[in-house]
């Protein structure tokens, strides 16, 4: 005890640390520690890990840390981070609904709010100088805390990979989950688990056989489809199957019911805003069920030029999100635009999900716009036939000209 304390004394610098537990950060801890005989305290947000926030936070104080903070901010993470980006109808190049992008502002809010606490004169993190997330958490910080200091590792150690890495732990005695056998890495939260590196950096090789832990492989689940019912009010998620729900227990229960059916499942070479390509494998099976509900209470609720435009900002937004502008003004004016567009996407969807499949069984909505009289073929519901024929020929007049005037090819 009184070797800590003469070591705490001749500590010349105090860092909060986003800690995982996982292999990057595990070796951080010690060689903060040790190449900047720095206090380092270590910041575990929960945010759907499950048990690996608490051993997270003890690992941290085996491993030296003088402090390990572990907050529940799962709550938080869903209702003004996740939902607020659903609201968008985001998704990045087509496919990723962006759990990992979404959680890191939120982490990173806190590691800065932390640091203010105690005093600290820089944060850290474990992101790879190669990769998205250095980006994320950093602007986060300076937009929360101008004046912060940023250590990030991987953009000064002599460490090349992984293998050097997993020596390292074992020649101080560091347990971490990653081996030469399994070198692929995890993050998970509420939202999903996302997949990259080792193996899987190849595009043409196929996930190893059992990786998964959010979804059950799609041919593997039920042979009978499952019925589930999801219910919006003024735009966001409100209950499943008639029960109401927190945010992050809606979540939590979608997960359960979408992972048993293999839903959601996305394997994807994007494009990193530093600008390489990467390959990365997501299981997201509550946050793909929300979406494609969201799309169904749409379709009826709101207004045909309202969601082209939506659709055409969410674009930007998804760029935003992903590339660590949340705190920006930009992201926050788009922001303010879907909330008010969200307004109306209130009612309830009904999916039949199979084998790694959402099909849509209907939709319904107390603001809907659909008007069954209106479209029937069997009734006149207000509409004349005949003013079709000016409408089509108004539209039909710059091809009409443009025919006339310019030779057939």
């Amino acid at each position: 005890m009184q070797q800590r304390l003469e070591r705490m004394e001749k500590m010349s610098m105090k860092i909060v640390l986003a800690y995982s537990g996982g292999l990057d950060t595990s070796i951080i801890l010690k060689w903060l520690i040790e190449h900047y005989s720095a206090e380092v305290i270590c910041f575990t947000a929960d945010i759907g890990q499950g048990e690996e926030v608490e051993e997270a936070r003890l690992k941290a104080l085996k491993t030296g840390a003088s402090k390990a903070y572990a907050l529940d901010l799962r709550e938080e993470f869903v209702r003004d981070f996740v939902f607020p980006m659903f609201r968008s109808g985001a998704l990045y190049e087509g496919y990723y609904l962006m759990g990992t992008s979404i959680a890191r502002p939120l982490i990173a809010k806190h590691l800065v709010r932390i640091a203010k606490e105690e005093g600290a004169e820089a944060i850290a993190h474990g992101a790879t100088g190669k990769g998205n997330d250095q980006v994320r958490f950093e602007l986060t910080a300076y937009a929360l805390e101008p004046s912060i200091r940023v250590i990030a590792p991987w953009r000064e150690w002599d460490f090349v990979g992984r293998p050097q890495m997993i020596e390292y732990a074992a020649m101080h005695g560091i347990p971490v989950p990653v081996t030469l056998e399994k070198p692929y890495s995890m993050d998970a939260n509420l939202l999903h688990i996302s997949y990259e590196g080792g193996v899987l950096e190849d595009p043409w090789a196929e996930p190893p056989a059992g990786m998964f832990r959010l979804t059950k492989d799609p041919w593997d689940a039920p042979n009978e489809p499952e019925l589930v019912e999801i219910e919006f009010e003024g735009g966001d998620a409100v209950a499943v199957n008639g029960e109401r729900l927190s945010p992050a227990a809606l979540l939590t229960k979608l997960n359960a019911i979408g992972g048993r059916h293999g839903i959601g499942r996305v394997d994807l070479v994007e494009n990193r805003f530093v600008g390489m390509k990467s390959r990365g494998i997501y299981e997201t099976p509550g946050g793909t069920l929300l979406y494609h509900a969201r799309r169904a209470v749409e379709s009826i609720a709101l207004d045909r030029e309202v969601l082209r435009q939506r659709d055409q900002l969410a674009i930007k937004y998804a760029e935003l999100v992903y590339n660590g502008f949340w705190f920006a003004p930009e992201r926050e004016a788009l922001q303010a635009y879907f909330d008010h567009v969200s307004r109306t996407v209130t009612g309830t969807v009904r999916f039949k999900l199979y084998k790694g499949n959402v099909i849509l069984a209907g939709r319904r909505s107390p603001l809907s716009l659909y008007d069954k009289s209106l479209v029937s073929f069997d009734e006149k519901g207000g509409y004349d036939q005949a003013d079709a024929e000016g409408f089509i020929k108004l539209n039909a007049l710059r091809l009409r000209v443009r025919a006339k005037a310019q030779p057939k090819d």
